[in-house]
């Protein structure tokens, strides 16, 4: 297929997607090398090997998870022309992500209370690295929800129907795919010790 070709529209819509393509690649890239570092500095002599996540982590795993249904849901109900349904799903996804945040610092709550702290002299290279991970992908989802707030303002200014839906399903591949990372990072983090 010619990239040039078809409509100011179709132009225009390729154009935004790629542009999401290569800023969630990056982001992939950079977990990747967390994720390397994680493994490279497990070798050292004070890595701890015997640590738990906390159970909150898992808890917000399932909430993240649940928030891509929902998001699948108002794609479905807009496609459909429910626009009550659509607005459900919306403001679902985006309670959702809130409590998916709130279960993240609960995590690290717990990880204090083990005495784990992410700097000074109470802190551990590993709960340090789980920090960082986790923080920066926090800092992403925090990006998702004001995507989402921007499509929630979208809907109902009405701007989204079954033939326009553009800012919705960038909105909606980003939420997923920083949903799937999380999903990566806590299977790593549970099982690469």
């Amino acid at each position: 297929m010619d990239l040039t070709q078809g409509t100011k529209e179709e132009k225009n819509s390729r154009a935004k997607k790629m542009m999401l393509w290569f800023g969630i690649i990056s982001l992939i890239m950079s977990f990747a090398g967390w994720t390397s570092a994680f493994v490279v500095s497990s070798s050292r002599p004070d890595w701890l090997k015997d640590f738990v996540l906390p159970n909150a982590f898992i808890v917000s795993t399932v909430v993240i998870i649940i928030s891509s249904l929902t998001f699948i849901l108002a794609k479905r109900a807009l496609k459909r022309g429910n626009q009550k349904a659509t607005s459900l799903w919306l403001f679902a996804t985006l309670i959702l992500g809130i409590i998916f945040i709130f279960y993240q610092f609960s995590g690290f709550q717990q990880i204090i209370d083990l005495g784990y702290n992410f700097t000074g002299p109470t802190s551990n290279v590993t709960m340090s690295y789980i920090y960082l991970i986790a923080i920066v992908h926090i800092l992403h989802v925090v990006v998702g929800l004001i995507c989402l707030l921007v499509v929630i303002y979208n809907h109902f200014k009405q701007k989204y129907n079954v033939t326009s839906m553009l800012g919705f399903e960038l909105a909606a591949t980003f939420w997923h795919f920083i949903d799937i990372l999380w999903v990566y990072l806590f299977l790593f983090l549970y099982f690469v010790r």
